[in-house]
């Protein structure tokens, strides 16, 4: 899909006590801190912002409960890919195979280049039906991951599918505490598992080839200066708003400049993989965000791009009973030995006894 304008958006915002006291352009530095204060009163004056539904180009003191609108004109998207192989389709579960470098879902200055969008163009005709209607991501995957990305496209669907990752988040958490740093025991078997391949900075640790270790590193928002907050590795666990968080890492394969991986993750926390990676020492290979330890770069944001994350198994219950075993094939990055057929692709479905 080429570079081009998209339509604008409009973004929509109350403001609450802890703000009452702030100017307009100041309400929105805050807000929104890619932008300036003196950026926000050129927006001003250019007639972008209204207060409680009336145009305003002068700024001013706020109210509690005043309604602001800022209607941003059209921004330049980038071009992304717009299409995809499809790995499974049943008329309703939907999974397709995700490119590099097209974003999931609407936000950090995407708005039309992202599957969403794609999806509802590719499937128009879909859009008012009970049945057979747009597939809609059920979860998320970061722009420059590659691998399965998992729609439905019935509400009952997604309920059900965003259940299923619930319960295998609680699962996996009500051991987690459980685990040391280094584990050889099985690892549990959650409703959903996911596996990812990845390459890492060359791995610190002393694992062979072969042998797993478990990371159950919290995360949490953290300060940003360009973000105002961003997901992070957080040191403590009894801090509010940290989310507990549990992966398990095999190494497959020490290179000379960086270490091949499998991650198997029993949470779906945001950035889960690149923060426990990072937080062992082995940040993803040129991943520009997070740092050894888990600390985000106060230069840099999630959607900077440059490292090799592919989400390649799937296991997934169905409402029927059935067990749906999915590959994506890896990229050649991600591959290793004469023995290895990750480059294939599987589909596998278990009916119920």
């Amino acid at each position: 899909m080429p570079a081009g304008l998209n339509g604008g958006w409009i973004y929509r915002d109350r403001v609450d006590p802890a703000n009452h006291a702030l100017s307009l352009s100041a309400f929105y530095a805050g807000r929104y801190r890619h932008s300036g204060r003196e950026v926000w009163l050129q927006r001003l004056k250019a007639g972008e912002i209204r207060h409680n539904g009336e145009g305003v180009q002068v700024d001013g003191p706020l109210a509690v409960g005043d309604r602001l609108t800022w209607h941003r004109p059209p921004w330049r998207e980038e071009a992304v890919p717009e299409r995809w192989p499809v790995v499974f389709d049943d008329g309703d579960l939907y999974v397709m195979d995700k490119p590099r470098g097209l974003p999931v879902l609407p936000g950090g200055g995407w708005l039309e280049h992202t599957v969403l969008r794609l999806l509802e163009r590719r499937f128009p005709e879909a859009g008012s039906r009970a049945q057979g209607g747009v597939p809609r991501p059920v979860h998320r995957l970061g722009r420059h991951t590659t691998g399965l990305l998992v729609c439905a496209r019935t509400p009952m669907m997604r309920s059900w599918l965003s259940a299923q990752l619930r319960e295998s988040t609680a699962a996996a958490l009500d051991v987690a505490g459980g685990l040391g740093q280094a584990c050889s025991s099985g690892w549990p078997a959650w409703p959903c598992r996911k596996t990812y391949r990845a390459l890492t900075a060359p791995f610190p640790l002393a694992l062979a080839p072969g042998e797993s270790l478990e990371i159950t590193t919290s995360i949490c928002r953290k300060p940003h200066p360009l973000l105002g907050q961003i997901w992070a590795g957080s040191g403590s666990a009894d801090v509010d708003g940290v989310l507990p968080a549990i992966s398990r890492i095999t190494l497959l394969e020490r290179r000379e400049d960086a270490s091949l991986v499998t991650v198997t993750i029993g949470s779906g926390r945001p950035h889960q993989i690149r923060i426990h990676l990072a937080s062992i020492g082995a940040p993803l290979l040129r991943d520009p965000l997070f740092l050894p330890g888990g600390k985000a770069h106060p230069g840099m944001r999630p959607g900077e791009g440059g490292y090799l994350l592919h989400a390649h198994q799937l296991r997934l219950p169905l409402p029927n009973g059935a067990e749906l075993e999915l590959v994506a094939p890896c990229p050649p990055e991600l591959r290793y030995g004469p023995l290895d057929d990750s480059h294939r692709a599987k589909t596998s479905l278990h009916q119920p006894q």
